[in-house]
């Protein structure tokens, strides 16, 4: 599918840290989305008000975007969803569900510099709510590992 005939989406991936997600993103939305992640602004100040700027300028020049944060919350999906209404895109979310103890396995390998302390990642549990059509999602995809390295992706039916 060409990029004009795909539709405007905004990606917004849901999940607590090292549960798979950037990889997931590398591998499903690398070629075809632009990719906003706090991540790769970690000491800057306004950071909120950052992505929204990245998000609004991709959208309007056309672009689909991922956002591959933790967003565990409608908190954090509101605004990220009202600026994809605002450019007419559809939201479509990608549900990590929690795994704390691989989790805190896989975040445990990361380099000194990507690990997240344990109690950040208990926190975002604390927060993490699972995404739903009724938040104002057009879709929701449930994501877990395959156990060969991959991910199965399939509908959540509950959402």
């Amino acid at each position: 599918m060409t990029d004009e005939a795909r539709p405007l989406e905004l990606v917004i991936l849901v999940g607590l840290q090292a549960s798979g997600k950037s990889t997931f993103r590398e591998q499903f939305f690398a070629d075809t989305h632009a990719v906003v992640s706090k991540d790769a602004w970690p000491n800057a100040r306004n950071r909120q008000r950052r992505q929204m700027r990245l998000i609004a300028e991709a959208l309007a020049a056309g672009r689909s975007v991922v956002v591959d944060n933790t967003n565990p919350s409608a908190e954090e999906w509101e605004p990220l969803i009202a600026e994809a209404r605002r450019h007419a895109a559809r939201v479509v979310g990608y549900w990590f569900p929690p795994d704390l103890s691989g989790s805190l396995t896989r975040n445990a390998t990361r380099g000194s510099k990507t690990q997240v302390p344990e109690i950040g990642v208990r926190a975002t549990l604390k927060r993490l709510t699972r995404p739903r059509r009724s938040y104002g999602f057009d879709a929701i995809h449930v994501v877990t590992f395959d156990g060969a390295g991959g991910f199965d992706v399939r509908t959540d039916e509950e959402g």
